[in-house]
């Protein structure tokens, strides 16, 4: 085909396309769209995980959370886990409840003291992830991960099991919620690190069957405390 013949066509086809252009209102309400998550955020993203293939353990106190946790590394026996250094963990005393256990803990503050290979070997050696999240959300059952020195995205990503442990101060009901929450946390444009986690890592490249961890944990907890 010359190449006259081939740009005659393109534009017959651009403007046959112009006769089904979709033209926007701009007067749009700001609630378009919202879905919210009803009245009970926590048992509203507790379902929302179980429904897209994560395992979702609803407690109703910081107690009830490290129980779960310490029946989760009960049940894994991991030998080591690469743990985020992060407020709600370090209240619930995850670093105590893994000494206790006898499961060394991999952290920001190891891996500082580590050459870059050595970083690499303990990162690919851990067993579990364990973290909280930036954000839940309710509506779509998905976590939002801001990652930055202590908390980082391997730690969700690398080992086989990831444990996310989330309480209801950091759950929104709907993603439209999360960037007036990022507004408000001082991210006037999207932070350069910014992940949604809904369900175990899944994919369908190999001969369209569906199959779980190929690119990332096959089993993925969520604690959500009430």
């Amino acid at each position: 085909m010359k190449r006259a013949e081939f740009l005659a066509r393109v534009r017959t086809a651009a403007e046959a396309g112009r006769a089904y252009r979709v033209e926007v209102d701009h007067n749009i309400p700001e609630t378009a769209g919202y879905v919210g998550a009803g009245d009970d955020l926590s048992a509203a993203l507790a379902a929302e995980i179980a429904a897209v293939g994560g395992k979702s353990i609803l407690v109703d106190d910081r107690d009830a959370a490290c129980a779960a946790l310490e029946q989760l590394l009960q049940q894994y026996e991991p030998r080591e886990a690469f743990c985020w250094q992060h407020p709600l963990l370090e209240e619930l005393g995850v670093a105590n409840i893994l000494a206790a256990k006898g499961i060394a803990r991999l952290a920001h503050e190891q891996l500082v003291a580590l050459s870059p290979q050595e970083q690499r070997e303990r990162i690919l050696a851990a067993d579990i992830g364990i973290t909280s999240a930036t954000f839940a959300i309710a509506e779509t059952g998905s976590l939002v991960m801001i990652s930055q020195p202590g908390r980082e995205r391997l730690a969700s990503l690398l080992p086989p099991v990831h444990v996310a442990i989330v309480e209801r101060a950091q759950i929104l009901p709907d993603l439209f919620d999360l960037f007036g929450k990022l507004r408000e946390a001082g991210y006037d444009n999207l932070p350069s690190n910014l992940a949604f986690i809904t369900g175990p890592s899944k994919t369908g490249d190999i001969e369209l069957t569906l199959t779980t961890g190929v690119h990332g944990p096959g089993l993925w907890h969520v604690i959500v405390i009430r």
